[in-house]
């Protein structure tokens, strides 16, 4: 493995200053989704500055979308973590993230003052970017997690049983069962084909006791802050977010579903509110996982504002880092196991169905009230689909009509 490894003469604390710096750039300049941000890492650190060489990189890619979480902040997480031990850890996680959570602050501070045709126009735009964004995002995802007969109908199976299926715990339902169905069904398939695991694992400053302490503690806060839950709001909305984030197979998309379920169903953010913000991180670098900070100020009860949103931004990524931490020493005998892939298979799949409910409702049935919005969300689709449109371009051309739509409406 070819890589440019630091010096041992080089401080740790200048080590994680340089990873710090090199993940803010990202962060202030990562259009295009989590397969875009996978993009923009290998340039910087496979061919650019030889962190990692493209066999390592391609295996820790594979183990962060194996699990649950955001697959971009995993991966940089890790490297990291490779470059600078756990305060590069800590560096690349701030430096990727922050700049995204804080434009989303500054969009929800100004949320409130948007009034007249103007502003109205502008957040019903961001709600027809949301219909055209999880419209590409079913569509890619159904492309590659559901290529055969039995995938495919493992996602119909979720639709049906999200569309009726009225208990809270309809979701997480629905992705037991896709691991089910997948055990029983996918074994044959040609899923989850071990590659190569991580070269030098050695290389990670995570220790086996390490990665069970991590374990247990992703266990203990997923089961645990619901017997605590009913103690004080900010533990809810903690618990609330930690959720999402532990459930989400398949891609950030799919955390769309999982956070309308924790804040609108329950009334802590006004529907049109959560579809305006989910449009407006389409606009912004970085990670889409920084949705939940704009949800976490836009509460309407405290903790909101600061507090509800460093509870979000929290609760929601905290999961998938402990996961990463837990799972680094393990993962040659995660992917050995054929009933796992199989499993995870069926939950891809499941996923799918569920972001397929979600378009739906909410996604669809509160934005599209006219043919001209109709007409909106589909050229928007198809920009992105494909002509491969820059999701930022695709945000501007929605919200120019938005405005147009409302003025002259």
């Amino acid at each position: 493995m070819h890589t440019d490894m630091p010096s041992p003469r080089t401080s740790s604390a200048s080590r994680a200053l340089e990873v710090l710096l090199v993940f803010l750039r990202l962060g202030v300049t990562s259009f295009g989704g989590p397969i875009a941000h996978l993009g923009y890492f290998r340039r910087e650190f496979v061919e650019r500055r030889r962190w990692l060489d493209d066999e390592a990189f391609t295996d820790l890619v594979g183990l962060c979308q194996f699990l649950p979480g955001p697959a971009s902040s995993q991966t940089g997480f890790a490297i990291g973590l490779l470059r600078a031990g756990w305060a590069g850890g800590l560096a690349a996680w701030c430096g990727f993230t922050l700049p995204s959570v804080f434009v989303m602050l500054l969009f929800a501070a100004i949320a409130p003052d948007l009034g007249g045709p103007v502003g109205a126009g502008v957040v019903h735009g961001l709600k027809l970017v949301a219909v055209a964004v999880v419209a590409q995002a079913v569509w890619d995802m159904a492309r590659r997690l559901c290529p055969d007969h039995r995938r495919a109908g493992i996602a119909l199976a979720a639709v049906a049983m999200l569309s009726v299926l009225t208990t809270a715990y309809a979701q997480l339902i629905a992705i037991a069962a896709g691991a089910v169905l997948g055990l029983v069904l996918c074994r044959t398939s040609n899923v989850g084909e071990a590659r190569a695991v991580l070269p030098h694992p050695g290389a990670f400053p995570v220790s086996r006791k390490a990665g069970i302490a991590a374990l247990f503690a992703f266990c203990v806060l997923l089961f645990g802050l619901p017997l605590i839950g009913a103690a004080a709001q900010g533990v809810r909305v903690f618990e609330a977010f930690y959720q999402s984030g532990a459930l989400v197979f398949g891609g950030g998309h799919v955390v769309l579903p999982l956070l309308q379920h924790a804040t609108v169903t329950t009334g802590w953010v006004a529907p049109n509110d959560f579809l305006a913000g989910y449009g407006a991180a389409q606009a912004v670098p970085g990670p889409l996982f920084t949705f939940a900070a704009f949800l976490g100020w836009m509460m309407a009860e405290p903790p909101n504002h600061w507090s509800g949103a460093l509870l979000a931004t929290v609760g929601i990524f905290l999961p998938g880092l402990l996961l990463v931490l837990a799972a680094l020493p393990w993962w040659q005998a995660l992917r050995s196991r054929p009933a796992m892939s199989a499993a995870l298979a069926g939950v891809n799949a499941a996923v799918v169905g569920l972001l397929a409910a979600a378009l739906y409702s909410p996604v669809w049935t509160s934005a599209v009230r006219t043919q001209i919005d109709f007409a909106i969300a589909c050229v928007g689709f198809f920009l992105l689909t494909r002509w491969k449109v820059a999701p930022l371009v695709v945000v501007g051309f929605c919200v120019v009509l938005g405005i147009g739509e409302s003025l002259l409406g």
